[in-house]
């Protein structure tokens, strides 16, 4: 059994499940850089485009996960939950027009998760 890189909270998921009966399929993106664009953000699947060298590390309330291979550099020794907070924030992520935004609260795996932790998976 795997140790998952990735999990969301009870509030993640009912704003998932929210957004999942308005939108279809959802998937979870974090590219990094600078403002809103190190946070989680949602899209409806197939409205935006997975990166060639993005990697998937899981999934979270049956959505997949992505990040970019440079943030992904940093987070790889790291459990990321996603959550919710009040806030527009300045993405395109679905979330934003009910007035909330997704973040990323990570801690380090220890040795242990580590040893068990579920491999990424490349972009196809």
């Amino acid at each position: 059994m795997y140790q998952e890189r990735v999990s969301a909270t009870a509030k993640a998921k009912a704003v998932i499940d929210k957004l999942r009966e308005k939108n279809g399929e959802l998937i979870f993106h974090q590219s990094g850089g600078c403002c809103d664009g190190s946070s989680p953000m949602c899209f409806a699947k197939g409205e935006f485009l997975i990166g060639s060298r993005d990697v998937c590390l899981g999934e979270i309330h049956g959505c997949s996960f992505y990040m970019a291979p440079d943030q992904f550099s940093y987070y790889q020794n790291m459990h990321i939950t996603v959550d919710v907070t009040e806030g527009r924030g300045s993405s395109f992520s679905l979330g934003i027009p009910l007035g909330l935004r997704f973040i990323a609260v990570s801690r380090l795996l220890t040795e242990e998760e580590l040893s068990h932790i579920r491999p990424i998976e490349m972009n196809p």
